[in-house]
Formats: structure tokens, sequence, C-alpha cells
């Protein structure tokens, strides 16, 4: 992979993220109020189908940003790089379709609003649906976690240690810590794209190693 594709490829990984990033705020961005649930039933048609598009944008971005990441493990064990690769990529698809499942929230949270209905009863079963989709995510992060961290401490990839520090499990960590320095509307952007912006992160620092990366490994 020459070092054009190799940039480019991080480039798609930060947009997938940016592209989300996006689609978090139409959900959930408004400018007097701080309530997600109550923002979503006040958000346009358009504002709900735009975001619902972004899911599919952004999974495709992501997707194409595994392909860093799989030159980055190509001097592990082909057992562990398929592990990390089909790891991220499981992940990626995997907030595709949870963004995409919001439209139910967002749809039910809308009716709601219109109909003077109480909104937290009437978007409960999608929020129940989409807590039962992100489940499905939680133990492919722990065997990606693993692998990865691992693989990067014993420098059997082509990612200098550091990145560690920006693989996204690291940042998430500090999520409540950071939710509470900040307040009002920073308080929304940070809490509703924050898995986002740790991936924007992620894949800037491993696009900034691998800037060089011609010859080693």
């Amino acid at each position: 992979m020459n070092r054009f594709w190799l940039r480019a490829f991080g480039v798609f990984g930060m947009l997938g993220g940016l592209t989300l990033f996006a689609g978090d705020m139409l959900f959930y961005y408004d400018p007097v109020n701080t309530n997600f649930l109550e923002n979503m039933s006040n958000s346009s048609d358009n504002r709900i189908i735009l975001s619902a598009v972004t899911a599919l944008f952004a999974t495709w971005f992501y997707m194409l940003g595994v392909g860093q990441i799989y030159y980055a493990f190509k001097p592990s064990s082909k057992v562990m790089r398929n592990i990390v690769v089909i790891s991220f990529s499981a992940i990626f698809i995997t907030y595709g379709v949870v963004h995409g499942a919001y439209v139910a929230i967002a749809t039910s949270a809308k009716i709601a609003a219109e109909n003077n209905l109480n909104i937290e009863d009437t978007a409960s079963l999608a929020r129940e649906a989409n807590n039962v989709l992100r489940l499905f995510g939680y133990p492919i992060i722990a065997i990606m976690s693993y692998a990865f961290i691992s693989e990067v401490w014993k420098k059997k990839t082509l990612y200098s240690r550091w990145i560690i520090f920006f693989f996204p499990l690291v940042p998430f960590l500090f999520k409540d810590l950071i939710n509470s320095m900040v307040s009002g509307q920073m308080d929304v952007i940070v809490r509703g794209g924050f898995l986002n912006l740790i991936l924007v992160l992620f894949f800037f620092a491993s696009t900034v190693d691998l800037w060089k990366t011609k010859g080693r490994g």
C-alpha cells in the first residue's frame, strides 16, 4: 500500500466520525435545550431523515478507514490481525445500525409531542430496542481492546506504543470526567457526539503515527 492510500484511509476514518457526529447533532442539538429526547421530539422531518442518511455514509467511511488499521497490523500474526480488523469492522457497522435505529426513537418522540403524549413512555420501546443492539457490541469491544493493546505493546505492529493512549477505549474511560467539566450546549455536543469524536481522534493519531511508515516493520 502506498502512502497516498494509507493516508487516505485515515482521512476516510476521520470523515466517518465527523459524519456520524453531524448525524448525532441533527438528533440532539437545540440552542436552548439540553434534553436529548425533547430535542428529538422538536426535530424537523428533514433533520431526522438527514441524520438517518449520515449513518449509511459514516459506516462506508469507517469501513474504508479499516484499511489503515489492516496495514498497521501487517507485521502481526494472521490470527491477531484478523481479530482486530474484524472487530473494528463489526463495531463500525454497529455504530451505523445503532444510529439508524435512533430514527425510531426520534420519530416516537416527535409523534408524542405532536399528540400531547408522554414522550418517555411513547419512545420507551424504541429506546429498549436500541439498548439491546448496543449489548452486542460490548463483548466485541473487549476482544478488540485486548488484541489491539497487547499487539501494539509488544511492538508487533507498525504503530508506536503511544497510539494506545488514543485507542477509543482509553478516552472513553474519561467520558464522565470530561462531561462533568462542561455544561449547557457544550454538554450536548460532548455527550451526544463523544463516541464518534474519540474515533476521529483515533484515526487522526493513527494517520500521524503512520505518516512516514514506508519501510517500517
